[in-house]
């Protein structure tokens, strides 16, 4: 269930984005080049799952560090013009080859490792309740990878790193410190929206988006009018009007209310009833776990999945401002997809080593 859920919901990704291309034969474009891509990228992450897979945790374990930092690292050069490639406004996509790569889900990827890895360690366990032991590891890997996240600028991605580093510590070390961290994490992103004139602009539009409903409100206006074209059954697949003519970015981040309305409220309570399905199996491996380094590592990686799926939904139905973050498993796009095959990868392999244990 762990790799077939997943497995449900990229394959929902491929008819989706199938249905989204159809308007390029119309216009002259290949129909079959995005679900195409979307396919080859599937099948990177496939690839990437089963290397995982064979990756044992202490040798996971090991190599933490190196990947924590070459996360770091890519994100910092994304900042440098003319390595970063700036889409929208913000540079957050490095060129690999022949695809561009978004070093925020590598950080999303390492991160738990770290932390699992820096949470777990014997010296950490004599600090277990004191201050020192917030700032090392976790308000320092926050910080490390909160500035060059803000560079970019990518106030979303910052926020959900943010938010995995306090979840395992709260599990390892208890709630004092980190909610404190919370509250000033909510006055200084108030901060950031107040002095950021486009930080501003955007969050006047997800609190009023009819005060501009042909500018800044203009995409927000049109994933609720897709949510309710689609009603309770939905249009019907390749039959859906505002992804055709009024809603941006419907086979990324805007993916989600396209489902809305071709496949109605029955499409996407599915979709959400399968993501809680797979958080509720990937419980058992997070329970199940033999070392306090497994244990942690599932809890993060679980999180790193959980909730930019959150933060997807919760700005296309306006209960958050628009973020950018992808749909996991769901949204085109080569980075997001690979390396969440790859958390799956590493899920697997902590749950064959509980078996092996037992």
């Amino acid at each position: 269930m762990e790799i077939l859920i997943p497995l449900i919901i990229s394959g929902s990704s491929l008819v989706m984005i199938s249905s989204l291309s159809l308007r390029n034969s119309m216009a002259g474009g290949n129909p079959y080049s995005a679900p195409l891509r979307q396919f080859q990228f599937l099948g990177m992450g496939l690839t990437l799952m089963m290397l995982c897979f064979a990756w044992p945790s202490q040798s996971v374990r090991k190599n933490s560090g190196k990947l924590f930092a070459l996360a770091f690292f890519l994100l910092v050069i994304t900042a440098i013009p003319g390595i970063g490639i700036k889409v929208g406004g913000a540079r957050r996509w490095l060129n690999l080859f022949v695809i561009r790569f978004q070093p925020l889900e590598l950080a999303l990827f390492a991160v738990p490792i770290f932390m699992a890895d820096r949470l777990t360690d014997e010296d950490s366990q004599t600090s277990r309740g004191d201050f020192h032991s917030f700032v090392r590891p976790t308000l320092t890997v926050v910080l490390m990878m909160g500035v060059p996240l803000m560079l970019q600028p990518n106030l979303g991605g910052t926020l959900i790193v943010t938010a995995i580093c306090f979840v395992m510590h709260i599990e390892r070390r208890g709630w004092k410190y980190p909610m404190w961290g919370v509250v000033a994490g909510f006055a200084l992103v108030a901060v950031l929206i107040l002095v950021a004139p486009y930080r501003l602009r955007r969050f006047n539009a997800f609190w009023d988006p009819w005060e501009d409903p042909m500018g800044k409100g203009f995409q927000i206006i049109q994933g609720l009018v897709a949510f309710a074209n689609g009603s309770l059954t939905g249009v019907g697949i390749g039959k859906g009007l505002q992804e055709e003519i009024y809603l941006p970015e419907s086979d990324t981040d805007y993916i989600f209310p396209a489902i809305g309305e071709e496949f109605g409220l029955v499409g996407t309570m599915f979709l959400l009833m399968l993501y809680a399905l797979w958080t509720w199996r990937v419980y058992y491996i997070y329970r199940d776990a033999k070392t306090p380094f497994t244990r942690s590592l599932a809890l993060g990686l679980t999180a790193s999945v959980i909730f930019p799926m959150f933060v997807n939904v919760a700005g296309v139905t306006k209960l958050m401002p628009l973020s950018g973050i992808p749909m996991p498993f769901l949204s085109a796009g080569g980075s997001s997809m690979m390396f969440m095959w790859a958390k799956i990868g590493l899920l697997m392999s902590i749950k064959t080593e509980n078996r092996q244990e037992q």
